[in-house]
């Protein structure tokens, strides 16, 4: 029986409790929150769940395993390493850490002592996602063009990072899982009104092939709206994670652009086929999460949302950040190990940027 803590018990605790409770195989040992009132409630509706106010009776605990870390992004770091110095697996709510420093020296030490660290991104686990890196993994869009979302809502206001930190690690996670191509450089421009921190901000991703991504994030829509379009050469496709029911559609919809005689005659044709909705699983991504990790301890496979993953999410978030101070300025971002400026030719780049940042 595989032991789980859990630490926070606020907005989503609740769901990665029940979430755990529900697997074969897995016992919540325990849960904490600094809150007192919540853990009063707790204690007198759940007697056979400790709980305590205290993380550090369940990082210490010998019956917990793992220690699910649900808690805002400023203590992640603190928790987390302290849950891996005790031998203890860790789930860690998005985004991973406050600084990528901190996400590489988790990583070390999870991997000097044989742990499994995985991050929160539930997006990855959903029947949408997964049904459109099939779409793209079988070339059904054909080349990609271009990543579009939109991810606004009224509050919830965050007081420790802005409405990038808080909405973005959701869409950096799912493009990063989409395309398997890292950008070279973000673009950030946003504004805070009613705090010190940006509460509505429009990122650009730049790629050195012909992708580019944008994304809208806002805590001060009147409506929630979630969002995304991918335009591929082949089709396109829209998904609205708001929908009951046919969350995606696929577009045969596109241009063709030909030329008889050089640039100046260019010939554009367009294509506007059909619209289908693919069947998508509508199994709780969470489960199917929570799952995934356990499977992960037991059987030493590395995680979809691994330490690794969690890491190039908040260099990603890093680079908006710098980019933010700086007025929408490109700010390269740099993810070691992997190779950023692969062309079609397959040739390295050597500029610092793409021709079209400088």
């Amino acid at each position: 029986m595989l032991g789980i803590g859990v630490i926070g018990y606020g907005y989503w605790g609740p769901n990665i409790v029940r979430n755990f409770s529900a697997l074969e195989g897995v016992r919540v040992v325990g849960i904490s929150d600094k809150n007192t009132d919540i853990i009063s409630r707790l204690a007198a509706a759940n007697p056979s769940i400790r709980t305590c106010t205290n993380p550090m009776e369940l990082i210490e605990a010998p019956d917990v395993d793992a220690l699910a870390i649900v808690t805002p992004v400023s203590t992640h770091y603190e928790l987390a390493r302290k849950a891996l110095e005790n031998g203890k697996h860790v789930f860690v709510e998005k985004p991973l850490t406050a600084s990528s420093a901190q996400a590489e020296d988790l990583i070390e030490l999870a991997e000097t002592k044989k742990l499994k660290i995985m991050v929160d991104h539930t997006f990855l686990f959903t029947g949408a996602v997964r049904k459109i890196k099939q779409l793209i993994d079988t070339k059904e869009l054909g080349k990609i063009f271009y990543y579009d979302s939109v991810r606004v809502n009224l509050g919830l206001f965050q007081h420790d990072v802005n409405v990038v930190w808080d909405l973005a690690p959701h869409d950096f996670s799912i493009m990063s899982y989409l395309i398997d191509e890292p950008p070279v450089a973000l673009s950030a421009w946003g504004k805070s009104h009613v705090n010190s921190l940006e509460d509505i901000a429009y990122v650009t991703a730049h790629f050195n092939t012909s992708i580019v991504a944008h994304f809208s994030v806002n805590w001060l829509s009147p409506v929630k709206v979630r969002t995304t379009l991918i335009g591929g050469e082949k089709k396109m496709l829209v998904w609205n994670d708001l929908k009951a029911d046919e969350k995606l559609k696929i577009y045969d919809k596109g241009v063709e652009a030909r030329s008889k005689q050089g640039i100046y005659d260019i010939l554009v044709s367009y294509r506007a086929g059909d619209m289908w909705a693919p069947k998508v699983e509508g199994l709780e991504a969470l489960k199917l999460e929570c799952s995934h990790f356990v499977d992960c301890i037991e059987n030493g496979s590395t995680p979809v949302s691994d330490g690794k993953s969690g890491l190039d999410v908040v260099r990603m978030l890093e680079a908006c950040d710098r980019s933010l101070s700086q007025q929408g300025r490109p700010v390269e971002i740099d993810f070691p190990g992997r190779s950023l400026y692969k062309i079609s030719s397959g040739k390295e780049k050597t500029d610092d940027l793409p021709a079209d940042l400088l």
